[in-house]
């Protein structure tokens, strides 16, 4: 990989460097540094994932790290124990082995001659998790953590349970990390050993599916790794990035309210990317903001950056309902604090299929509902990537299954910023139940687009921790909050308030159809409302180095496409993620990868619904072959989730491992 010549500082490229642990194990890392850094040592920024340095996001970490080191900085890619071509077996997320590595690595930076001592942690997702987690361990040398797409309540908010759902992602993610567990390290860096270390992984790797299962309560397991069990642990400043079609923007908002540190907050328009390749756009500068954030913090230079709003938010202006997005219209405000001042709440009683305003009398009626296994079909994902079509498609197909409030057409143009609220007053028929709460954009053509929903499991009404049955026929008030947004409602659009008893595939449905009662009168929606103004907030255009070489040499497709026999009553969800094949130039290696899923269910049957997984995965150059494939599976009956997994590796076209797994787990008010 060649030095971008306009950078202030000519770069150096180590492509593998060994950082050794305290029982022995070696972590492997990339590291880019400013050529003189052994005269003058610079600043470490640190990413520390599982996603495979060598091959997996290869060229993403080639938009960044080089940047940072051509820029002043040390730059460490490091696999985490057990990925990528580190030593060691992973067997699960956030485990206390990763992180006492992590303090490991930490201290072994800042005893490089290259290295000052001040360390910053920067990463998406995993390594977003980690970087808040390291940081609530209070190492000494980590100054500041910049977080993209993360979380800091692995049970509430994040891929595997929502409102005490069981998500479909959680099939998906799983089925993720389950192939790349599958794979090897490189020969070319790690010797003849390599097969060892595979097959090692392949017998002892697991089934995290199983593991995440077997806790479908917010229990110890999940506390684990959860900074919000004690936000004052984290003491080093926090910068929040997240975007509104990713699944993790509601903790931009908890951070803020809850760390004590100093701490800003920023969500674009964009999906689960780093935000200089944001998509939806606009893509902005992040990698100079970022910047500003790290001179300030690690080489005390006074760049204005905190002198920004707490908050910087992309309002979203209406548009037509797509699944897709290239750009998304709006404008950038700020807030100086979170909670805001400047936002008010707006109250709409429910009443008879309609939104009335506050103060309005209501009759009241118990409104009957009882939704089809349908309605969710047209959801998209909880996370979207935008690598497929996987943002909500119109809801008017989805609100055929759905008790509706709809509002008059608003007399002028209404914002909100934060989370809606919506509170029910409700019966069950059955002593476990869901809700799936929307709230849309009704258009003058009567288009309806989804701006945010929420999710909750009725038996956790009171606690995650120790969720109890409904009563048949009682009465209950519950409380549900909406994912965090901004958005921009026009004068003369309508607000819609759609509830459904299912919403599959993106959550798992209950045991059994349940037939709910909404009663008017009491419940309401309760809107953030910040009145519009306008502000002066702008980034940069988005800035990163040319990427090393890649040459497609076979082409893949990225679709999603919803199957209806209905000679059968069958009805299908199938996402297809190809990546082709091609080849990474600079390292000589020739890489496969393609996931394929079904969602599916036969008619009003809720013992129906299956989600099926595959994986295939393949390496070579010359001389040197593998491929895995890993199949996953789950269904259930109303007292059993069952799962069901396969998995082949192959050497060249000979298949040298195979395992099975079959389990059978108890369903605990899910």
């Amino acid at each position: 990989m060649e030095t971008d010549r306009s950078l202030p500082h000519r770069v150096r490229h180590i492509e593998h460097s060994w950082i050794p642990m305290p029982d022995g194990a070696r972590l492997a890392a990339r590291i880019w540094m400013p050529e003189g850094a052994n005269a003058q040592p610079v600043p470490a920024l640190l990413e520390y994932i599982p996603y495979r340095k060598r091959d997996g996001v290869r060229l993403r970490d080639e938009t960044m790290h080089p940047w940072f080191a051509g820029h002043g900085y040390a730059c460490l890619r490091v696999d985490i124990r057990g990925s990528g071509d580190s030593d060691g077996v992973l067997t699960d997320e956030y485990l206390q082995q990763e992180l006492d590595d992590g303090i490991a690595i930490l201290e072994w930076l800042a005893q490089q001659p290259w290295c000052d001592g001040k360390v910053g942690i920067i990463g998406i997702s995993w390594g977003g998790f980690n970087g808040l987690q390291l940081a609530a361990l209070q190492p000494p040398q980590l100054r500041a953590v910049v977080s993209v797409c993360s979380t800091d309540d692995r049970y509430a908010d994040d891929v595997h349970y929502m409102g005490g759902c069981l998500l479909g992602d959680n099939l998906s993610w799983a089925s993720t990390m389950f192939a790349y567990n599958s794979l090897p390290p490189d020969p070319d860096l790690v010797g003849d050993g390599w097969r060892d270390t595979w097959f090692e992984r392949l017998r002892n790797s697991g089934l995290w599916l199983d593991t995440w299962l077997q806790h479908q309560h917010r229990d110890a397991y999940w506390r684990h790794g959860s900074i919000c069990e004690d936000h004052s642990r984290v003491q080093v400043p926090v910068m929040a990035v997240s975007g509104w079609a990713d699944g993790y923007s509601n903790a931009v908002f908890r951070l803020l309210r809850d760390l004590s540190g100093p701490r800003l907050g920023l969500i674009g328009p964009w999906s689960h990317r780093y935000p200089h390749l944001g998509m939806p756009g606009p893509a902005i500068g992040f990698l100079q903001e970022c910047l500003r954030w790290w001179d300030y913090w690690l080489k005390d230079t006074d760049t204005g950056i905190m002198n920004e709003p707490m908050l910087r938010a992309w309002m979203l202006d209406s548009m037509p309902p797509s699944t897709t997005y290239h750009q998304r219209y709006g404008r950038w405000i700020g807030e100086p604090s979170w909670p805001s001042p400047n936002i008010e709440p707006l109250v709409f009683m429910l009443a008879e299929h309609r939104l009335a305003d506050a103060g309005t009398e209501v009759t009241k009626k118990a409104l009957a509902l009882q939704s089809p296994l349908s309605t969710g079909l047209f959801a998209g994902k909880w996370c979207s990537y935008s690598a497929t079509p996987d943002l909500p498609h119109d809801q008017r197909e989805e609100d055929g299954g759905a008790l509706l409030f709809t509002s008059a057409p608003l007399e002028e143009t209404l914002e909100i910023l934060g989370a809606p609220v919506v509170e029910l007053e409700l019966s069950a028929s059955r002593p476990v139940a869901m809700i799936a709460v929307r709230l849309s954009d009704m258009r003058p053509d009567n288009k309806v687009a989804r701006v945010t929903y929420g999710l909750l499991n009725l038996t956790h009404r009171d606690s995650h921790a120790e969720p109890t049955p409904l009563e048949i026929d009682r009465r209950y008030k519950v409380r549900v909050q909406l994912n965090d947004v901004a958005q921009s409602f026009p004068r003369g659009h309508r607000l819609r308030v759609a509830i459904s008893t299912s919403y599959f595939p993106l959550a798992w449905p209950p045991p059994a159809s349940t037939q709910l009662r909404i009663y008017t009168g009491t419940s309401r929606l309760i809107l953030p409302v910040r009145a519009p103004r306008e502000q002066v907030i702008a980034f940069p255009p988005a800035e990163f180095p040319a990427v090393g070489g890649l040459r497609q040499i076979k082409s893949g497709q990225h679709n999603w496409r919803v199957i209806r026999e209905l000679d059968k009553d069958f009805s299908t969800l199938e996402v297809i993620n190809d990546g082709g094949i091609y080849r990474l130039e600079e390292i000589d290696l020739v890489v496969q990868r393609k996931v394929e899923e079904w969602y599916s269910y036969q008619a009003d049957d809720f013992e129906s619904p299956r989600g099926e997984t595959i994986w295939r995965r393949g390496l070579r150059r010359r001389g040197w072959s593998i491929s895995t494939i890993t199949r996953t599976v789950l269904h259930c009956d109303q007292n059993n989730f069952y799962l069901d997994a396969e998995l082949d590796a192959y050497e060249a076209d000979r298949r040298v491992f195979s395992r099975n797994w079959n389990r059978r787990i108890p369903r605990k008010l899910v």
